[in-house]
């Protein structure tokens, strides 16, 4: 871990900046300098509290302002941590799903099936893909992982009648666009999309591991292939700390 200032002079006490500023810039200076570099550890509250002489609750004000300027990210029960460069999904003009998009920018990608079955289609379902009233659907529900940092939360479903067997289909760690190419010869040819600010519930900032209350960004997809035919619907919800999403509009 890079040295960092020791107690005494690490702010100064006759300035008519706030403690808090002061020590918001001293760590956003080790910050864009490279002493701290992606992913790594700050240290906690309670040795940045000691280490600069100053309260807690300056240490706290410090790195919430470091956080709403995406300079850090906090992970539930495990402190504070250097934010790297945020993913860029391409979000309008693209239809080859998340995933892809991150692995062909060279991130890690993990996803693990939380949840996968099947049923009659809720109102919801039944509306965005088109489906008579209680038409059966596969659903799935999926947490996605890039390099290490928990990134989406997703609920999918699905048509059964265009993805038969594929409740039963091992997805983990798979792009579920690709199965659905290989395994069913569905492709996309287009997709609505609708952005939203949410608040998490307490088992969706649990596995995202955001503090509670942290907002994120919602997204819903109805998607349909080339005949027109609505094989898709999801929502997601992202992590707004680790992606920001393209919208070209020409």
């Amino acid at each position: 871990m890079p040295q960092l200032a020791t107690r005494g002079n690490a702010l100064d006490r006759e300035s008519s900046d706030p403690l808090w500023m002061q020590l918001m810039h001293s760590l956003r200076d080790r910050i864009t300098n490279g002493q701290y570099v992606a992913d790594q550890a700050l240290p906690s509250e309670a040795e940045l509290s000691e280490i600069y002489g100053v309260s807690r609750t300056v240490v706290r004000e410090a790195l919430a302002e470091l956080v709403q300027e995406r300079l850090i990210y906090k992970i539930k029960g495990k402190g504070a941590f250097v934010a790297p460069d945020r993913a860029e999904v391409r979000f309008v003009g693209s239809v080859t799903g998340s995933a892809a998009d991150l692995l062909a920018s060279g991130r890690r990608v993990m996803t693990t099936v939380l949840d996968q079955g099947g049923g009659p289609a809720s109102p919801e379902e039944a509306m965005a893909l088109n489906l008579g009233q209680d038409e059966p659907v596969v659903r799935l529900r999926r947490l996605r992982v890039v390099d290490g940092v928990p990134w989406l939360l997703v609920r999918t479903a699905l048509p059964e009648q265009y993805v038969p067997g594929l409740d039963r289909a091992k997805l983990e760690n798979r792009s579920l666009y690709e199965t659905l190419r290989r395994r069913y010869g569905i492709e996309a040819a287009g997709a609505d999309r609708w952005l939203e600010a949410v608040i998490p519930t307490a088992e969706e900032a649990n596995l995202l591991e955001v503090e509670p209350g942290t907002p994120l960004l919602g997204i819903e997809s109805v998607a349909w292939d080339k005949d027109g035919n609505r094989f898709e619907w999801y929502y997601a919800l992202h992590r707004s700390d680790q992606s920001r999403f393209y919208v070209g509009i020409r």
